[in-house]
Order: structure tokens, then sequence, then C-alpha cells
């Protein structure tokens, strides 16, 4: 059975575990009925599930930053020495950024069609505490690295960023043997550490199984038909975006097969679906994106991270549809110049709060506070959030490979025949 087979099975296995435990022991009250329930939840959900499962998340975290780190210093300083680094960048944020302002214009007519907040009880809005917001002149600041080590450990992406395409650039400067024998160290570090994210791959359908197991147990599907339209409105968008729009920019930019690039990425996908998290994906994400879909390792280390930090269509796709729900709740009409405010602080806050913790709290919040709605709506789409997170978590990497490919393509650092070569895949590499 292949990887991605096998993180699907524990995809169903652990969704089932959790469903069934949430039926036959938990009541519409989120209580757990019997002394048996109780012994499960606290050995088994609370105890061994969410170890495993908290253990595999940490497996993956842990090498996103030496990973990012080592595979930036090889990109930047292989291009160090060349005129195209501008450019190559300059294409990686217009192509961010302009997928996520369609991402948000599409989320807000959508919603506006199908007006999820129509008849929407708005008393259950009441506890919520909007978090700090940080100053535009913070944010420039807070991108600059003071002590690039105190980053590495804060897990700061933007900083790491910044400092890694400089020391990369540094070693291209300066020329001569040091210059050659740190390019092969850091050539050989990155081998490693890509080594050690394909022995961490074998164990993602064990972590997958544990992480939805607890999450459903404690959940359920009740939590859903509370905020069913809500709900199923910002994942048609999810899919529209991630499946359509992505698919055509690929046809229309690269002349690619949509098919083989969601193909190769279905195990990524599910990745972040399991995780809820970018960041936590990036070694996959990484590695398939080189080895499956052919990216050269200097565009590949360069938008990887940066998309992970900076381009969230699915979170953009849930402000917007959010901003409509909750004026739609609230009886609020914000109006044509309201929702054009709506795509441009939702697209500026998308890399504007990028190293920030709990962006997607914060920026919903900026989006709300810009047109005058009330914060406290936030309460309503609370409960169904967690789910959503781990779908447009799915999006948001795709939405990453998909610039990948199409910057490596113009810039002709793209292996063609690896991309089309539906075999190669790789899950079935050795370990």
């Amino acid at each position: 059975m292949s990887l991605t087979n096998k993180i699907l099975l524990g995809m169903m296995l652990g969704t089932i575990t959790g469903l069934l435990f949430n039926i036959f022991f938990v009541d519409d009250q989120h209580q757990i009925q019997t002394t048996s329930g109780q012994w499960f939840q606290v050995f088994v959900f609370d105890g061994l599930f969410d170890a495993i499962g908290k253990i595999f998340i940490a497996s993956l975290k842990m090498l996103v930053v030496p990973l990012v780190f080592v595979s930036l210093v090889c990109g930047a300083a292989a291009l160090g020495g060349q005129s195209r680094m501008g450019a190559l960048a300059g294409k990686t944020l217009g192509l961010y950024l302009c997928c996520t302002t369609f991402a948000v214009a599409l989320s807000i007519t959508c919603a506006i069609l199908i007006q999820p907040g129509a008849n929407v009880d708005i008393a259950t809005a009441s506890n919520f505490t909007a978090p700090e917001i940080p100053s535009i002149k913070d944010t420039l600041i807070d991108i600059v690295p003071s002590n690039p080590l105190q980053s590495m450990v804060d897990a700061n992406m933007l900083q790491i960023i910044i400092f890694s395409l400089l020391f990369g650039f540094a070693i291209s400067r300066v020329g001569g043997d040091a210059a050659s024998n740190m390019i092969v160290f850091f050539n050989n570090l990155n081998d490693v550490i890509i080594k050690m994210v394909m022995m961490l791959m074998q164990l993602a359908p064990y972590g997958v199984f544990c992480l939805l197991a607890k999450l459903f147990a404690s959940l359920g599907f009740g939590v859903i038909a509370d905020l069913a339209k809500y709900f199923f409105t910002v994942v048609l968008v999810l899919f529209l975006h991630g499946i359509g729009f992505y698919g055509a920019l690929i046809k229309m930019l690269s002349g690619l097969s949509p098919l083989v690039f969601f193909k190769k990425m279905q195990k990524v996908m599910l990745f972040a679906f399991s995780t809820a998290s970018s960041n936590a994906t990036i070694p996959i994400t990484l590695r398939t994106v080189e080895h499956d879909l052919g990216v050269d390792n200097k565009v590949a280390s360069f938008s990887i991270p940066l998309g992970a930090t900076v381009n969230m269509d699915g979170t953009a796709i849930m402000q917007g549809v959010a901003t409509v729900f909750i004026a739609q709740a609230y009886n609020i009409d914000i109006g044509i110049a309201g929702y054009l405010m709506v795509i441009l602080t939702a697209t500026l806050a998308s890399i504007g709060t990028a190293g920030v913790p709990g962006v997607g709290l914060i920026t919903l919040t900026m989006v709300l506070q810009s047109v005058g709605l009330p914060v406290e709506g936030i309460a309503l789409i609370i409960g169904v959030d967690r789910l959503l997170d781990m779908i447009r978590t799915g999006v948001n990497v795709a939405g990453d490979a998909v610039v990948a490919v199409i910057v490596a393509k113009s810039e002709k650092m793209l292996d063609i025949a690896r991309y089309n070569n539906e075999s190669l895949n790789a899950e079935n590499q050795p370990v």
C-alpha cells in the first residue's frame, strides 16, 4: 500500500473511531455519560491518542526551522551571483498577492449569493475578547531579526527567511574555496535533513489516526449542524478556489497538466489537513515540490517557506465568508465600498501579520474592524473553525506549490519530464 493510501486509511479509521465514541458516550450537552466512556476519554483519547498526535506534530515542527534555513541558504548561495533573484522574488510575491485577492473576492461573491448569515440568532455571540492588533510600524520592524538565533527558537519564519537569504548571498559573494566549501557543507546538510523527512513520513498514518480520533471524539458532527450553511459555504469556496482556480492558473500560466499536479500533491494536502499547520507541513511540501514536481531547489527553497508564511488563500476565504456572515447576522449592510475594503484589508493582512501567533483570528479581527462590524461576531463561528482550519490549510499548501511551479516554469527552472512522470513519487523512494 502506498503512503498516500495509508494516510487516507488512517484518516478514515481515526474519524470513525472518534465519531463512534462521540455517538455512544457523549450526550447533547457534550458530557460523557458512562464510566467506561470516561475511562476511554481520559486514558485513550486524552492520554494515548493525544500524546501520539502531539509527538507527531512536534516531530514535523522539529524539522521546519533547520530545513528552511539550510534550503534557503543553498538556494540563495546558488543564485547570489546571478541577476534573476529579484525577478524570482517579484514574480513569487506578485502571484501570492493576486491569488489572495482573488480568493477574498470569490468568497465574498459566493457568500452574498448564498447568504449564510440570514436568520441567524446572534444571542450566542457574547463572550469574545478581540486580541491586540499590532501596528503597521511594529509589524514592519518585526520582519527584520535583531537576533537570528532567537528567531529560530521562536520559529519566526519571516525573520528566518530574511537572515537565510542574506547569509546565502554573503556566501556567494565571498568566492574562492571558502564559498565552495560552505556550499558543499550546506548541500550535504540539506540531504541529511531531507532523509529525516522521508523517515518521518513513514509514521504519518499513525499520527493522522490519533489526531483525528482525538478531534472527533470531543467534537463530533453536531457542531456542524448548528452552522451548516456557513460551514458548507466556506467549504464550497475552498473547493472552487483550490481545484478550479489553481487548476486553471497552472494550465494558463505554465501549460502543464493540473491533474498531474493534484495527483502528486494529494499526500501533502492530506498532511496539511490532518495537522492544520502550513508550517508543520513545510518539510513534506518542499520535498514533494522538488522531487515529484521537478521544481529547482533555488525556487522551491524560497517560494515554499515564504508561501507558508504569507500566502494564506484558505484563511482569506474564511475571512471573506465570515465577514459577510457576521454582517448578515447583525443585519448590517456594509455596501460595495465596505466589501472592497474587506478585499484590500484581508489581502494586506495575509502578509502584514504573517509572523504573529494566532494570525487567523487577528486578521479576521482587523477585517471586521475595518468595516465597522462587531468583533464579538467571531464567537458565532468559533465552533466549526477547527474543522475549517484543517480544510483551508490544505488549500494554503496547494497554493504555495502552484506558485512554485509557475515561477519555476517561467524561470526555466522546472524539470518538465519529472513533472509529467506520473509514476515518480517521493513516497516510493527508499528511506
